[in-house]
């Protein structure tokens, strides 16, 4: 099974146990059963470990054991470890068996003064049923209300993993066909990059912080060619010579967008990329942050070539 289709049928399985707990579809064995399937497919070993216990019965011994005691409320005096052990399905055989016993209590035409003793008699026993009935009840809600919690929270991520990777891949989509546009020699150098950081070495990594840096200086000369003119922004002449990388992007979302916070936020993560991807090569950076590094120098390369298509 490919992975989207294994996300797939986790979704679907998601779907059914939901319904099968709102709706009351299925019996509590069935649910058992299909909820350990998505623990199984999910990777969920606590749960699926829980799972067993509510189909097999719990113990003494296991941390994990007492602590779902406690979660599903079976507990009658936990000091002295006296509790309902069993496994969910003879709860709910009790439930049923007892059930059964209220109804064959019938309150029989007794005359004098043994009426009140044999309805009062009756009417005590009747209420200690309920009481045990209400017990067992709560201890299959709980489990169930516990399952639907377990099964809603895969359900939401898995939605919301999908629907971050389906924009994700639309997004750098455009970004590549904007690069490919104007620069393709940046998507050329990005391979390289990868192969590197796959690498872990310290040696590689700064190899990779300094392709980063060329990236965006080969930006910079695609969108701005180097200049001998100046450029005025914000009161400040910037020149636009070869060396000036920083001061030709600058000026490009300068002309490319009137919003002011735009044009702020854009020049102090330039500011911010660049000098963590050259400080970076004479220090010690990790493959998880130069990982990143990497994603944001294409995110803002992205976002800086968006200007022009947006019109801003």
């Amino acid at each position: 099974m490919t992975t989207e289709n294994k996300s797939t049928h986790i979704i679907e399985l998601c779907k059914e146990l939901l319904d099968d707990i709102e709706l009351s579809r299925i019996n509590s064995e069935a649910i058992l059963l299909k909820a350990t399937r998505l623990a199984r497919l999910s990777g969920s070993d606590e749960i699926r470990q829980w799972l067993r216990y509510e189909m097999s019965g719990y113990n003494a011994t296991e941390s994990l054991s007492l602590k779902y005691m406690t979660q599903t409320g079976r507990w009658i005096d936990k000091n002295s470890n006296k509790g309902f052990w069993g496994p969910l399905a003879q709860h709910e055989s009790t439930i049923e068996a007892l059930k059964l016993q209220l109804i064959t209590l019938k309150l029989d035409s007794v005359g004098g003064d043994k009426a009140y003793i044999v309805t009062h008699n009756i009417a005590n026993e009747a209420e200690k049923i309920v009481n045990k009935v209400s017990q067992f009840s709560s201890i299959s809600s709980r489990v169930k209300g516990l399952i639907h919690n377990f099964v809603s929270g895969i359900y939401y991520e898995k939605i919301f993993s999908g629907l971050s990777e389906s924009i994700f891949e639309t997004y750098k989509s455009s970004i590549d066909t904007l690069l490919t546009g104007k620069c393709n020699d940046v998507l050329e150098k990005i391979p390289s990059i990868f192969e590197r950081l796959s690498n872990g070495e310290s040696e590689a990594v700064s190899h990779a912080l300094t392709t980063c840096r060329r990236i965006i200086d080969s930006f910079a000369d695609s969108i701005s060619p180097p200049s001998e003119e100046a450029i005025e922004i914000d009161g400040n002449t910037l020149k636009l010579d070869a060396a000036k990388h920083q001061n030709r992007i600058n000026a490009y979302i300068h002309v490319k967008t009137d919003s002011k916070s735009r044009k702020q936020k854009l020049r102090q993560t330039l500011s911010n990329l660049y000098g963590r991807v050259s400080s970076g090569v004479h220090s010690d950076v990790s493959v998880d942050e130069a990982k990143a590094l990497f994603l944001e120098v294409y995110l803002f390369l992205g976002e800086v070539l968006s200007l022009e298509n947006k019109g801003d």
